[in-house]
């Protein structure tokens, strides 16, 4: 990362040091761009960042009340492992939340939200086919595009709380999906699940669109705890 990027962007949106390092750290985090267990050096982030002690300090304090890094006492601090046990817990909750927010988006969404609707599922199909023949990690375009879906289908459910509540367990949840080696592929048909929610969505059929939504996250889970239980094995 430019040093000076950091300190460019506080300057350039009217924000403060502060939220430019606690977003550019919190980016960094969730994409394991900083490793699960890395040790967070103030004077390591000083270079990386461009940015002071202070700001620095306060940004981490932050990210720890988010449970995105643990303070050590006088070591200072490390961004939080991950725990697979606890990615299950973080699946529940979201996919709690997340039925919660799209029924009430089915039952209050209008014109301007169903064009959303649909624009979003246009760019994920797209998405979707790169993804199913590429290589290597999973492209920014597919995760944003993942992204943009899911929060289009949950636009218009009208609670501020709610779609907090939910952005922070997205957060939690891609930073274990982005750390994994498993990209969404393998035996899984990601376009059809994505192509089945939006229709039901579309069809105003909250339950249906509900129970394929539940499904689409738990072949997530199921396949990063395999995934981690094969890690395991590997190493015994």
């Amino acid at each position: 990362m430019n040093p000076f990027a950091v300190r460019t962007q506080a300057t350039e949106q009217g924000g403060t040091l502060v939220e430019a390092a606690y977003r550019a750290l919190r980016r960094d985090i969730i994409r394991s761009t900083r490793a699960p267990g890395e040790r967070l050096r103030i004077e390591k982030l000083k270079s990386i960042y461009g940015i002071g002690p202070t700001p620095l300090r306060e940004a981490l304090q932050k990210l720890s009340m988010d449970g995105l890094v643990l303070t050590e006492g006088n070591r200072g601090f490390a961004v939080a492992p991950l725990d697979y046990k606890e990615f299950e817990d973080l699946n529940l909750a979201r996919s709690s939340i997340e039925k919660e927010a799209l029924r009430l988006s089915i039952a209050r969404g209008d014109d301007a939200w169903e064009a959303r609707v649909v624009a979003a599922s246009y760019i994920m199909r797209k998405e979707d086919a790169a993804l199913a023949t590429a290589q290597g990690a999973v492209p920014d375009t597919w995760e944003n595009a993942n992204a943009e879906f899911h929060n289009a289908m949950v636009a218009a459910c009208g609670s501020k709380w709610l779609l907090g509540v939910r952005a922070n367990l997205h957060d939690h949840c891609e930073r274990y999906r982005r750390a994994s080696i498993y990209h969404g592929r393998g035996s899984r048909d990601l376009a059809t699940e994505h192509s089945a929610i939006v229709e039901a969505v579309l069809a105003r059929d909250a339950e249906l669109a509900c129970r394929l939504t539940e499904r689409h996250f738990a072949l997530t889970a199921t396949s990063l705890a395999e995934e981690a239980a094969d890690a395991r094995r590997a190493s015994e």
